[in-house]
């Protein structure tokens, strides 16, 4: 498409043209950092933008080195060009328009590939891989398609079949699509890119995408303009071609989001316009305006859908560079033969034949480029891994492979220094000016008020810790009143209590029957007070913990069956039935004597202290199913209300009516009973209701169920 020995012109007008084509191509560099820039997380925006110049440098030096000669030289059989290595400007007959035109061509393909890796390739990685694309994929398959365009005397193979690539749809945007989708193919998605309910990672700074964007567009002028080379007359048909696929592919991408999304995607926007942008790129020369409207649209749809396809597939692309660059690029290059004016081919082909040919020119460069790329990405991850670790990606490449720092990434880091110390008494650093400052000052205040609390909190900690002090030194001035009273009180006690009884027994020779009933009714007031002192001593060890179980396996039929027989003359006093109903076949209980009959003896006195004349009290011991040993006392006396259930287990706590106002007590009763049961980790259950009688249940665990040993071989064999 380009006359023989065009770049030996001394026309300056055209010398002109395309170096200014070749400023704008070179900022397209600063369009793909600002891109991708935006679209990456903050904690990688350092990262992504260095690959971008290290990219450019990369591939600028090769493509000079020898890059040039590859794809523009003498051709070896349309495969590869075999001369012109290092030009120099020294040399008169060297191209240095054309050479630097085509240096920025090889710097924009190189630099697709950096977005798609982007957030978990190495750095080192990345220039391996862009040394592979410059010197190598790109300079074989440029001359197949471009070879002969410096003038020299021969062309590439696919050049020589009439392939038309007028400014790199295939050649330029494919080859960096292809070796794109080869690249994460290898080193796979981004950690958590593909988790349950993860749809994105989120961008940094889309104003900054959108800039990009802009400025990109503003380089595509020269992109595809200067590529009409020494044809200056059909400059201005291709910038309007490319001016206006870029708006449709735009318009297509933003309509296309509104109807997928709730709200369009500023991603699906700007990638819309790209995706024109490239779909043009191939066919900017031969088609009407009108056909650039729909190619760019149609390119504006296949970007958004190919995003789509690749998240299904669960290929992470960073910044959506395969659908732009690939898919839309090889929709540009079919658009040559299906859109373009058959008599500006310049080939002598048909439509139809061109079309052939044109598909011929992208498989070829899916095979070449994909196909080689990804073994050669294959083969250099098996032996240097491409990919950095876990521990890396999370903390994100710019600290891990530059060691570089930012004021979001100083705060964070301060933070968990806060969080692993569980130390407050130092701020954070407020950078001014910066995106974080309003974050540090309100976590300032934050960890101002948190410092408050636990000055607070210790200031509490440090009178309870007195109270608790002088709360110990109570109990113990207690306890040791209480050791003193026992003596005190126990002794007289238990002398009032052995003459009373002598008196009543008339132990002396006979008495009055006054003086032998007021000796029953001492003999019996002493008794009372003695059980309410050893009432109050017994719960005085319990809170102590001083209370020591003698665990031993129980008959407790036995003891069932002493409680009733010590417990029935209080119940027929009182006009009651004291029945007992308890298997003989009952197994052992392991547990305290003293505690257990203690137990039922104050649970059988509650029930017959509140039980009128009449009623009755059920003294049950069952076996339940799941093995554990449960003891319930029934009553059908005046019950209570079940609100008032853990009132009545509090000490010193007496809820009785008048009813029982006579009986006195210390209202220790339930109490005991229900810190005995603890100590015998055993559950204590209330079941009652005003008027309808009580029922108490103690279930002891299954660990303190001594099966018999015939019921035990029953069971197990």
């Amino acid at each position: 498409m380009v006359p023989a020995g065009i770049w030996m012109t001394s026309d300056p007008v055209v010398h002109l043209w395309v170096l200014t084509a070749t400023a704008l191509v070179f900022a397209m560099q600063l369009g793909f950092c600002l891109l991708e820039v935006g679209f990456v997380r903050a904690k990688n925006s350092i990262n992504v933008a260095i690959k971008n110049v290290m990219d450019f440098c990369i591939a600028a030096f090769l493509f000079w080195l020898f890059g040039y000669a590859i794809m523009f030289g003498p051709s070896w059989m349309g495969i590869a060009g075999t001369g012109g290595f290092m030009p120099d400007h020294l040399d008169a007959t060297t191209p240095l328009v054309f050479i630097l035109f085509q240096i920025m061509f090889c710097g924009t393909a190189t630099t697709i590939v950096s977005g798609a890796v982007a957030e978990r390739m190495g750095y080192g990685s990345y220039i391996i891989v862009s040394a592979l694309l410059s010197a190598l994929i790109y300079p074989v398959f440029g001359h197949w398609a471009w070879g002969g365009m410096a003038g020299t005397e021969s062309q590439g193979w696919l050049s020589a079949m009439g392939f038309i690539d007028f400014a790199g749809s295939t050649v330029v945007h494919s080859v960096g699509g292809w070796l794109s989708l080869a690249a994460v193919l290898v080193i796979g998605p981004r950690t958590g890119r593909f988790d349950p309910g993860v749809r994105a990672l989120g961008s940094n700074n889309l104003t900054m995408a959108a800039s990009g964007v802009l400025v990109l567009w503003f380089g595509w002028l020269g992109f595809n303009g200067g590529s009409v080379l020494g044809e200056l007359d059909k400059a201005p048909g291709v910038l309007l071609n490319t001016v206006v696929a870029g708006c449709a592919g735009g318009l297509a991408g933003h309509f296309l989001s509104m109807l997928m999304e709730p709200k369009p995607r500023v991603e699906h926007f700007l990638n819309g316009i790209l995706g024109g942008l490239v779909g043009i790129t191939a066919c900017a020369l031969v088609v009407s305006t009108g056909s650039a409207a729909v190619i760019g649209a149609v390119a504006g749809v296949i970007v958004i859908a190919g995003g789509v396809l690749l998240d299904r597939l669960k290929i992470d692309d960073a910044v959506g560079a395969v659908p732009v660059h690939l898919f839309a690029g090889i929709w540009g290059t079919l658009c040559v033969a299906l859109f373009g004016d058959v008599a500006l081919f310049g080939t002598g082909l048909s439509r139809w034949q061109q079309l052939g040919v044109q598909i011929t020119g992208i498989v070829a460069c899916g095979v070449f480029t994909f196909g080689s790329g990804y073994i050669l990405l294959w083969a250099i991850n098996r032996v240097f891994p491409l990919r950095i670790d876990v521990e890396a990606e999370r903390l994100g490449l710019n600290v891990a492979e530059h060691g570089a720092t930012s004021p979001m990434l100083d705060l964070a880091a301060e933070m968990e220094r806060h969080r692993q110390e569980g130390k407050f008494d130092r701020p954070v650093h407020v950078e001014p000016q910066s995106d974080v400052e309003l974050i540090a000052a309100q976590y300032n205040r934050v960890i101002d008020r948190v410092t408050a609390e636990i000055q607070r909190h210790s200031l509490l900690l440090e009178e309870l810790s007195k109270a608790k002090v002088e709360a110990e030194n109570s109990n113990l001035s207690k306890s040791q009143f209480l050791a003193t009273m026992s003596h005190e009180l126990r002794t007289p006690l238990n002398a009032v209590i052995g003459f009373s009884q002598l008196i009543a027994d008339q132990a002396y020779g006979p008495l009055d029957e006054h003086y032998v009933e007021h000796a029953r009714d001492i003999h019996d007031g002493g008794k009372h007070l003695l059980a309410l002192v050893n009432d109050v001593l017994d719960f005085s060890r319990l809170e102590a913990g001083k209370f020591q179980l003698n665990e031993q396996p129980l008959d407790l039929v036995r003891i069932l069956r002493g409680v009733h027989r010590l417990m029935l003359p209080l119940a027929e006093s009182g006009s009651l039935g004291l029945l007992l109903d308890a298997s003989p076949d009952l197994p052992a209980l392991m547990a305290d004597e003293r505690a257990i009959r203690q137990i039922l003896i104050n649970l059988v006195g509650n029930a017959v202290k509140f039980t009128q004349a009449g009623g009755k009290v059920k003294l049950i011991a069952t076996l339940e199913p799941d093995r554990r040993l449960c003891l319930t006392v029934n009553d059908s006396g005046i019950g209570m209300d079940p609100a008032l259930v853990s009132k009545a287990l509090e000490p010193f706590t007496q809820l009785e009516g008048g009813l029982a106002k006579g009986h006195g007590g210390s209202g220790l009763g339930l109490s005991l009973v229900n810190a005995l049961v603890r100590l015998h980790d055993g559950t204590l259950v209330i079941q009652t209701a005003p008027g309808k009688g009580t029922s108490v249940h103690i279930r002891f665990p299954i660990a303190r169920t001594i099966e018999r040993a015939a019921e035990k071989d029953r069971r197990t064999g």
